[in-house]
């Protein structure tokens, strides 16, 4: 919650930040702190195994969880308690959302995934899932499944999109096109389950224009929350070798930071920012240095936000609305944008 005398920029952000945080999401739906357990249930993608494609994404570690290079994966019971005891130890949580995050988490047969779900689902504390997978990789059969959790719980699905420029999706060797994504999203919405859409800038050919692009379409479309990084270069992936061969530029910080800003005004005010960078892998990192960092990168956007007096949905096409006082809304009352 915001501090006193704090002011807020919109009623539902009430961490006081200048875009619609997380943390303020479960604080509006929950009324308390959530967090994110993420799980590795052994799914594969058919990027890779040639349903799709061949070879997966060209910046994609093919190795997966850290889980699968140490031996049989534990059971999603057991990953779960291992989250839970992490942060009870660390920051005394109580509750928490699985995220089935490796691999392509709709890519198996109905009764898998189902036993899956409900495993995560069967534990006390546990408010719902975040299923990550691809806009390629969703059936009519698995939105009813999640659209059945979510008339209880809390459901996300998150696609992994990247760029809405299907040149650029052809050249990182995605398999699918952006029509796949819009396809995905128009099967999905309606049905209780929240939209997050990944996106990822300093993808190679991509300029900032093409990169603004992606987020002003894709904020057109009924979803329900973004995640932003930047392109992570990583030894041992194509996209690696092929930048050993022809090397391209990987994006500065500032830049980086500056195309988040300027993003954030873009996204109507209602869409939760679910991440605004992400770390590298470390034994296998290559570039670009600085997201390393990711609290520098955090502190370097705030501080850009401020400098330049942007929040999230000025440029909208979504006006911001004049703020309220905090609380001013139901506990578990937090607009979505047609899912519900």
């Amino acid at each position: 919650m915001s501090r006193a005398g704090e002011r807020l920029f919109h009623p539902l952000w009430v961490s006081g930040k200048r875009y619609y945080d997380l943390k303020s999401y479960f604080s509006n739906r929950f009324r308390d702190r959530v967090y994110k357990i993420s799980v590795d249930a052994g799914f594969t993608c058919p990027n890779r195994d040639g349903s799709r494609g061949i070879g997966g994404c060209s910046y994609c570690d093919p190795r997966g969880s850290a889980l699968r290079a140490a031996g049989p994966l534990p059971s999603v019971g057991r990953q779960i308690a291992a989250g839970r005891a992490l942060y009870a130890h660390l920051r005394n949580a109580r509750r928490f959302m699985v995220y089935f995050q490796s691999g392509t988490n709709t890519y198996a047969p109905l009764p898998l995934l189902e036993r899956r779900f409900a495993a995560a689902l069967a534990e006390p504390d546990v408010v719902g899932l975040a299923v990550g997978t691809r806009p390629d990789a969703v059936t009519p059969a698995v939105i009813d499944l999640l659209a059945g959790y979510a008339e209880s719980r809390e459901v996300w699905l998150e696609y992994g999109l990247q760029s809405v420029h299907d040149r650029t999706l052809q050249r990182i060797n995605r398999g699918h096109d952006f029509a796949a994504f819009q396809n995905a999203v128009e099967l999905t919405v309606g049905r209780g389950i929240r939209i997050c859409a990944h996106l990822m800038f300093g993808l190679p050919g991509e300029s900032d224009g093409m990169m603004l692009e992606t987020v002003e379409r894709v904020s057109r479309l009924p979803i329900d929350g973004v995640k932003f990084h930047s392109l992570l270069l990583l030894r041992g992936t194509s996209l690696h070798a092929a930048y050993r061969r022809h090397p391209f530029p990987l994006l500065s910080c500032s830049r980086y930071v500056d195309l988040v800003g300027r993003s954030l005004t873009l996204l109507p005010p209602e869409v939760v920012v679910q991440r605004l960078t992400a770390e590298g892998y470390r034994d296998i990192f290559v570039g670009p240095p600085w997201v390393q960092n990711k609290l520098a990168v955090l502190n370097r956007l705030h501080a850009l936000l401020e400098r330049r007096g942007l929040v999230q949905g000025a440029a909208a096409r979504v006006p911001v609305p004049a703020a309220e006082p905090t609380g001013s809304g139901r506990p578990g009352a937090v607009p979505g944008r047609g899912n519900r």
